[in-house]
């Protein structure tokens, strides 16, 4: 490699490597002291240490809800999310006769307040603790992958149990640097939560898939839930009885909201990044992931689109939202990545590591080595992905997943709880229990059996080696679309899973009953189960295997990068993260430069009267007649509606709140750019912006449209009429 080379490798290195650079960074909430600087440089108004209290302000305000974020903004835990984020509860209390999703909804008393769908949670993290050392106590040079895996569920599922003893906690083991740490969250589980407002489908999801991760926006992606607990304060089960639950804390909202060039940061709980995967990984999504869930996605959706039934549809509203919100963000993945060069800065990243390593002795040699072995160990995985796709994506529809669930629940529940497989612990069924109730409302059989037989047919299609034995046993030869369809419509029509009591019977039942089961749809899930436990176990032994040799990989990454003096933060993992900048817009290519703001007046300009952009006639006569009222920004001379960010943020931020430098409210989080989808995998910073509701919007259709000033004052503002 020649030295110029080793410069172009090593710079490369610095803008793929995750490093305290521009604004890159989802940070812990313990390393924000490690780099007080820089935020205060940035523009932080607040001591960051403060920022590294969970159950101080802000971040004692911040809470996770499900694979959201949201925050408590009043003392009578009033909690704010993203439209989006709230769309499964809507959807879940709306029927074709009243459609909630159309109309919106707002509680004007507590007693009106929804509740949300059974498995809703608010999660209130109360620490982070790391417990490392426990988890890799029972391991051992020489140990096979299953094995590993085994000693580490074993050791995590012991130190949550030990979390868990006291009541109304959710305790997790998160893996951080892909199995190099391991750190217990201990989290307030919040059972009862009820919706409170919604604006209208028009309002919340305005522009729709079209506008789906794009700029300009004009989108009051927002909704209120309220927490309860039971009288003593403790989390409990929906009842009447309960009491909304007093938070710790609750977030300022700062109505005058936040100026371009201001420093703003978001506090979440992001999901997934890939930023350290290998180039190997890179590749393999980009020829082969994407591009089957977009096919699979494609098919999902045409099918419920095209179903007659406006009831059926409905079902499946969040459904569609989610599968269309995945395939554009897969499109822009590929393309991201491809614009980026990424695998080719990848291969250089790779280069100047390994060059690093070839001059640190043993230790870099034997992490060198951990890593070729890793790259073996990838290509193993390739020949049985299609697959377990196919596979995955079958178990999981909804009346499959519930037939699978209840026979394997039945299984587990005859092995000591710390044995039992993760998901299916007593923990777990009231989650399981959940979802079989939620059945009814999300599945429509005519629908679903269309989708299970799309799965087979592809499931068919596989080389014999590849596909499941078990499958193609129940399929007893049916080969073609038409005996493929016939089979499963014969499925759906004889068995009784589709009523929630039947299901519910079945819940409590155990191994020898659903064994001894005549229903059609339990037979399969008892006549599929071997095949999904040998893929299971396919699965740990190389899961296991990747917890001997990733973290080596990682270790590397970090000693090479802290070689450099760069500081260095986890891949997103749904843990709590913090990540800041400043609201700036953006050039996505040459002689286009985006504004940071979108006004009201863009919105009606945008407004064609058919959906997605059919703005509401009461938004329409309001910005006509320019009644800004005490929302209207000066130097914009109108209200905003949303605005852009250099933030770095991930699926699962979704919700999360937008601070200023004072941490107080500004905005909610709900999308990225799409040509910075792919920072998940290689961090643009020139182009990669966030996209956030302004404060000021929400509360102007509050304020104006929806009467909700109740929950204004509750908030601790006062509405413009008052």
């Amino acid at each position: 490699m020649t030295r110029t080379h080793s410069l172009l490798a090593a710079l490369v290195v610095a803008s793929l490597s995750c490093l305290a650079q521009a604004d890159e960074g989802m940070w812990q909430p313990a390393q924000l002291p490690e780099i007080a600087t820089q935020l205060r440089d940035r523009g932080l108004r607040m001591a960051p240490e403060d920022l590294a209290r969970l159950t101080e302000y802000p971040l004692g305000a911040v809470v996770g809800f499900g694979f959201c974020t949201a925050s408590f903004v009043s003392p009578e835990g009033l909690v704010v999310t993203n439209h989006h984020c709230a769309y499964g509860a809507i959807q879940y209390n709306s029927t074709a006769e009243r459609n909630l999703l159309t109309e919106g909804f707002l509680a004007a008393t507590r007693a009106d307040e929804l509740p949300a769908e059974p498995n809703m949670r608010i999660y209130v993290t109360e620490s982070i603790e790391d417990v490392t050392a426990r988890v890799n106590a029972g391991l051992r040079r020489g140990m096979d992958g299953a094995a590993r895996f085994q000693a580490i569920d074993r050791a995590s599922k012991a130190i949550v149990a030990e979390c868990e003893a006291t009541p109304g906690y959710r305790c997790d083991v998160y893996v951080f640097h892909q199995g190099l740490s391991f750190q217990l969250v201990r989290q307030l589980e919040i059972r009862d939560v009820r919706l409170v407002h919604a604006p209208k489908e028009a309002i919340g999801k305005f522009g729709g898939d079209v506008d789906n991760w794009m700029w300009p926006r004009h989108t009051g992606d927002y909704a209120f839930f309220r927490a309860y607990v039971g009288p003593d304060g403790q989390p409990a089960a929906f009842a009447a009885e309960n009491v909304p639950y007093r938070p710790r804390h609750h977030l300022r909202v700062q109505p005058a909201g936040v100026g371009a060039g201001e420093f703003v940061m978001v506090t979440g709980y992001p999901g997934t990044t890939n930023r350290y995967r290998l180039g190997e990984e890179v590749g393999d999504a980009i020829d082969w992931r994407y591009p089957a869930m977009t096919s699979l996605f494609q098919r999902y959706v045409e099918i419920v689109e095209a179903h007659p039934d406006e009831a059926a549809r409905l079902k499946y509203a969040g459904s569609i939202a989610s599968w269309n919100n995945a395939l554009k963000n897969y499109g822009g993945q590929v393309e991201g990545l491809a614009r980026a060069g990424a695998l080719a800065l990848k291969a250089d990243t790779e280069s100047a590591l390994a060059e690093w390593l070839d001059g640190q002795g043993r230790a870099g040699r034997e992490q060198a080595r951990a890593i070729a072995t890793l790259r073996g160990h990838l290509a193993v995985a390739r020949a049985s992905r299609d697959r377990n796709l196919l596979v995955g994506q079958l178990a999981n529809l909804g009346l499959f997943r519930g037939a699978r669930d209840l026979y394997r629940l039945a299984l587990e529940r005859e092995k000591p709880d710390l044995e039992r497989e993760f998901g299916y612990q007593a923990r777990d069924e009231v989650r399981i229990e959940g979802n079989l109730r939620q059945i009814e409302r999300r599945v429509d059989p005519a629908i679903e059996q269309q989708l299970v037989t799309e799965l087979l047919v592809r499931h068919a299609a596989l080389p014999r080696g590849q596909r499941l034995a078990e499958l193609d046993a129940w399929l007893d030869g049916a080969a073609s679309r038409q005996a493929i369809a016939a089979r499963v419509a014969a499925l759906y029509r004889d068995t009784a899973l589709t009523d929630t009591g039947e299901r519910l019977k079945w819940f409590a039942a155990d191994r020898a009953a659903i064994e001894a089961s005549d229903d059609p749809y339990l037979r399969l899930a008892v006549a599929f189960m071997p095949g999904w436990l040998r893929m299971e176990a396919e699965r740990k032994e190389f899961d296991g295997r990747g917890f001997e040799l990733r973290p080596q990989y990682m270790q590397a990454m970090i000693d090479y990068n802290r070689a450099q003096g760069r500081a260095i933060y986890p891949d997103a993992n749904n843990s709590l993260r913090v990540s800041f900048g400043q609201v700036i817009g953006y050039s996505p290519r040459d002689g286009v430069r985006y504004e940071p703001f979108t006004r009201l007046e863009g919105l009606a300009a945008k407004h064609t009267g058919e959906d997605p952009f059919d703005a509401t006639q009461g938004q329409l006569a309001l910005i006509a007649e320019r009644r800004h009222g005490p929302y209207r920004d000066a130097a914009l001379d109108s209200v905003p509606v949303n605005f852009l960010a250099d933030l770095d943020i991930t699926g699962g931020n979704s919700g999360s709140p937008t601070l200023n430098g004072r941490g107080e409210l500004v905005g909610l989080a709900f999308d990225g750019n799409i040509e910075s989808v792919s920072a998940d995998w290689v961090f643009e910073e020139p182009i990669t912006r966030s996209i956030h509701v302004d404060v000021r919007y929400m509360l102007w259709v509050m304020d104006y449209l929806d009467g909700a000033g109740h929950l204004i004052r509750e908030m601790g503002l006062a509405p413009a009429g008052d």
